[in-house]
């Protein structure tokens, strides 16, 4: 009787399985997802061809004070950099003294108080220093950016999918709206008409919504000056900068990637050990 009722239990259970999934089909036929511009004019990030990228890479030391660069004269202006200290630059090469004459001269200075009084006030930044806010508080940034806190990088790259890659093609993404095609050849706005950017926002195909606050950080070719004499394009920019933020996100990677290809050594030449200790303890025991 007891196994009577635990057949009938399990057989309706699977009845009411085969029903929902019976109207859940029906209902997608019937009527299906409707289209978005979101996922029509979406494009993937690129491929930034960094030497980091591969699982044997390393940091280009050039690209990355490069990056730095542009992180100082672009990017500093609106975006922090809080888990990162000045002193962690000699990683890049550069030497104490370069450190230390960098960190003073960092347009933005560090948030202080005066002993005696009290009253807020700032000072100049030193090695020891993390590299400081441009804004006060997050109140002070959304009201300098429409509302919208531009967020902190030093992990930017671990936060989004396909991190160093999506951030060299946010920045060169910025396209014009009117007469945006999709790869069938779709126009946008005549597929979607109310998908029109928002004033104050900014059509961006890589951003997922297509649209972001960000104005174009990189708008133009030589918009920094580079100490090695490498031509400051907007491609050469946005890689450099994408390189840099690998390098704040991981800054142990080059000995993570030496610890891991010494492990598989390791496992390797274990292997082969192993099998050769088997063979000389079993040699001559006939199977």
């Amino acid at each position: 009787m007891a196994r009577l009722i635990s057949i009938v239990i399990g057989a309706g259970f699977v009845f009411v399985l085969a029903l929902a999934l019976f109207f859940t089909a029906k209902e997608a036929i019937q009527n299906p997802t409707p289209e978005t511009a979101e996922h029509e004019f979406h494009v993937d990030p690129r491929d930034a061809d960094l030497p980091s990228n591969s699982i044997f890479g390393k940091f280009d030391k050039a690209q990355l004070q490069r990056g730095l660069k542009v992180y100082q004269e672009v990017c500093a202006a609106c975006h922090s950099l809080k888990y990162v200290s000045f002193r962690n630059l000699t990683q890049l090469g550069y030497s104490e003294g370069q450190v230390k004459a960098l960190a003073a001269a960092w347009p933005v200075e560090q948030p202080s108080s005066n002993p005696e009084t009290g009253e807020a006030m700032t000072r100049k930044n030193v090695p020891s220093d993390r590299f400081p806010s441009p804004y006060l508080n997050e109140i002070a940034g959304r009201a300098a950016n429409n509302n919208a806190l531009p967020p902190d990088l030093s992990l930017m790259v671990k936060a989004r999918e396909d991190g160093a890659n999506y951030i060299y093609s946010l920045l060169n993404g910025y396209k014009e709206q009117e007469g945006y095609k999709n790869e069938h050849g779709e126009e946008l706005l005549k597929k979607f008409p109310g998908a029109r950017t928002p004033e104050g926002l900014y059509f961006n195909p890589t951003f997922p919504n297509l649209n972001i606050a960000m104005p174009p950080p990189i708008s133009s070719d030589g918009q920094v000056t580079y100490d090695d004499g490498t031509k400051a394009t907007r491609d050469q920019m946005a890689k450099d900068v994408a390189a840099f933020l690998v390098w704040t996100a991981e800054p142990n990677l080059e000995s993570r990637h030496a610890a891991g290809l010494g492990a598989l050594g390791f496992i390797i030449i274990f292997i082969f050990l192993t099998i050769g200790a088997y063979r000389n303890v079993w040699r001559n025991v006939k199977h």
